[in-house]
């Protein structure tokens, strides 16, 4: 497990840990730790919203846009933007309107084009906005929302048919103890739910509800498109999970209070 916990990290996180040797038996559980990384992701994403926080309060001369910059900037500091890499490439096969094997091809493609490089843009502007909404009442949701998105996307690796027998995503998939991964990724995923709701309320509730829509259309993208998964398939949709669910959470919140004041 230890073994498969350092496996996880290195491959899914830039976080220091000691290295290991990526053998069956070290790959086997490494899925169940993925969405740990999503832990710390969200620990420090909680930790520089409550510093702006305190920064306002005492009235320190920093912009509070300078953390929502740090906000937006540090999933991928954490990751290495191993995620937002297989977004770009997942964006630049779609745009390209070509046969399913032709998409294919253009995954495995090391060269950003054009497509990927104006979806990127326009994904980080829209979280950007999204993260300079924050609030108090989402800050939780969002935080939890880089755990579920996780969850979600290992248990497509184990679950949903493979596009093609080599990548990362085959092969944590044929290394993984399938049935145990399966079963304890879904407990995580309920515990989520729970906890999102706890937590959130209604915002949580819109989150769930984003993160399942979210889920349908990227296994029904993924079976039209390409025949199944693949690793940039995945990342592809833990982007996509994370920007919709927080963008649930903070639209609940600001009609929550636009309702609020026309009540008033």
């Amino acid at each position: 497990m230890w073994s498969s916990f350092k496996t996880a990290f290195s491959m899914y996180s830039r976080l220091p840990v000691p290295g290991s040797e990526w053998t069956r038996e070290n790959m086997s559980h490494a899925l169940i730790f993925f969405p740990w990384v999503g832990v710390v992701i969200g620990i420090v994403f909680c930790g520089i919203f409550f510093l702006k926080e305190w920064c306002t309060a005492c009235g320190m001369g920093v912009h509070e846009f300078t953390f929502t910059v740090l906000l937006v900037a540090a999933p991928v500091w954490i990751t290495g933007g191993i995620h937002m890499d297989g977004f770009m490439d997942t964006q630049d096969a779609l745009s390209s309107c070509q046969t399913r094997e032709r998409r294919l091809e253009i995954l495995k493609d090391p060269h950003a084009g054009a497509f990927a490089i104006l979806s990127c843009a326009l994904y980080l502007l829209c979280y950007t906005g999204i993260c300079a909404s924050l609030t108090r009442d989402s800050i939780g949701v969002v935080a939890l929302g880089f755990v579920l998105s996780r969850s979600l996307s290992g248990l497509s690796v184990v679950a949903f048919p493979k596009a093609k027998g080599g990548g990362l995503a085959a092969v944590f998939a044929e290394n993984a103890a399938k049935r145990t991964v399966g079963v304890v990724l879904s407990g995580y995923v309920l515990l989520l739910g729970a906890a999102l709701i706890f937590v959130g309320k209604g915002a949580g509730f819109a989150a769930i509800l984003a993160a399942g829509i979210v889920f349908g259309a990227y296994y029904r993208m993924a079976m039209k498109n390409f025949g199944g998964i693949t690793g940039d398939l995945a990342g592809y949709f833990l982007q996509m999970c994370e920007i919709w669910m927080a963008a649930a959470a903070v639209g609940w919140n600001a009609a929550g209070e636009l309702v609020g004041s026309i009540w008033r």
